[in-house]
Parts: structure tokens; C-alpha cells; sequence
């Protein structure tokens, strides 16, 4: 009995001793496994489940599962794109927030449209203003061209004198004549530059009015908006 006693001291050391190696000993294997609480599981391009605690590698061209511990599905891991493929998806998010841009841009356009023009009296007054500015130019071109018909009637009648050889006639009359014809041309040349000026503004307010129907249309429609009265406001010219 009292040897008994006398060692149990020297046991409990042993004891504590042991139990201190056995946990250093596990120490660093068990930090060294990974502490996860997700799993990762997918089907590869042979037809096999694989599952692993880490996204899988062979499964990089798929989608991938991550589940909770508890085996639900905690979120899905798309497929790895590869360079060529990230191009092409970079470029289709470009496209994509191009399409975006515009569609902004064109709402921007109907609404200063409606504005500028809330109905179809508005619309009209503006077509013609923007005409009568390029009928000013054309009666401008057209008085002078009267004016240098007058000229040329007094230079045809200089010429009158050589008309049997109009080569002798004087160089400065000759020139008169050439700079005359010349310029009734650069008038003319105006007056059709116009008529194309007057098509472009007539297509784009039969553009801009065929636009504008359905946006009246759809102003009319829309609940504590009334439709454009009849009246027409001052219109700016475009």
C-alpha cells in the first residue's frame, strides 16, 4: 500500500508527459488537413460523378455543384472559359451595353422631339420655316441671275459689231462674256443644291412625323397626360 502510494505521483507525470507527446505528435497533421465546409461535385466528359472539397479540375470545361455539408446545393460554378472564349464573351458585353447605349440615346431623342414639337400644328410650322429659309436662297439666286441676264443682253450687243468674226472682238468683252456665263452657272448651280436641301428637309420631317404619331399616340394613352392641342406654339427652326 504505501509503495502504491508512493509512486502514483510519478504516474500521473508519465501520464501527462504521454498525453502532451501524442497531441504534438497530431498537432500538424491535423492542421494540415483543409478545413472546408463545402463539397464540389460535377459530372465529367466521361459520364462520372466526381466529387472533392476543392473546385475539380477535370470538370473545368462544366458546370460545377457546390453543396453544403448538409448535401444541398449551396451555389453553382460555371465552366472555366478559355482566352478565346472570354474574348468572345467581352465582346459580347460590349455589344450588349452598345444595344443599351443606344436605346437610351433613342429615348433621348423622342423625348427632345415631343418636346420640340408636342403636336402636329408644331410640326408643320417648323417644316415651314426650315423651307422658307432655303426658299430665301433660291430667290436670291434667282435675282441674280435676272441681273446677270440683263449684263449679258448689253455684252450680246457689243458682240454685235463682230459678229461676222468674233474673234476680233476685244479681249475684255470676251472675258465679260466667259465671266457672265460663269456665273449664272454658280447660281444655278445654287438653286439645284437648294432643291436637294428642300428634298433632305421634307424627308426628314416625314421621318420625324411618322415618329411622332406614335408618340403622340402613346402620350394620348398614358394615364393624367393630355394630347397636344391644336394651337401652334412658336417652333424653332431645326
Amino acid at each position: 500500500m504505501t509503495n502504491r502510494l508512493r509512486y502514483r505521483p510519478f504516474l500521473q507525470i508519465v501520464r501527462w508527459v504521454t498525453s502532451a507527446a501524442v497531441v504534438a505528435l497530431w498537432a500538424p497533421v491535423a492542421s494540415a488537413q483543409p478545413a472546408t465546409s463545402s463539397i464540389y461535385t460535377c459530372i465529367d466528359a466521361h459520364g462520372r460523378r466526381l466529387t472533392s472539397d476543392r473546385p475539380i479540375l477535370a470538370c473545368n470545361d462544366r458546370e460545377q455543384r457546390e453543396l453544403n455539408r448538409s448535401g444541398t446545393t449551396k451555389r453553382v460554378v460555371g465552366p472555366t472559359l478559355t482566352a478565346k472564349e472570354r474574348e468572345a464573351e467581352e465582346a459580347r458585353q460590349r455589344e450588349a451595353e452598345l444595344d443599351r447605349q443606344r436605346a437610351r440615346d433613342a429615348i433621348r431623342r423622342d423625348e427632345a422631339l415631343i418636346t420640340r414639337y408636342p403636336n402636329q400644328a408644331a410640326h408643320e410650322h417648323g417644316r415651314k420655316n426650315a423651307l422658307a429659309q432655303s426658299q430665301t436662297i433660291v430667290g436670291a439666286a434667282k435675282e441674280r441671275i435676272a441681273e446677270l441676264q440683263q449684263e449679258r443682253k448689253g455684252l450680246n450687243e457689243e458682240m454685235e459689231f463682230y459678229k461676222k468674226d468674233p474673234s476680233r472682238a476685244p479681249a475684255k468683252v470676251r472675258r465679260a462674256i466667259e465671266a457672265n456665263a460663269e456665273a449664272i452657272a454658280t447660281q444655278q448651280r445654287a438653286i439645284d443644291a437648294q432643291q436637294a436641301e428642300r428634298d433632305r428637309i421634307n424627308a426628314r420631317f416625314d421621318e420625324q412625323l411618322a415618329r411622332l404619331k406614335v408618340l403622340w399616340a402613346a402620350q394620348a394613352k398614358a394615364p393624367g397626360k393630355a394630347p397636344g392641342g391644336a394651337s401652334a406654339p412658336a417652333a424653332r427652326t431645326p
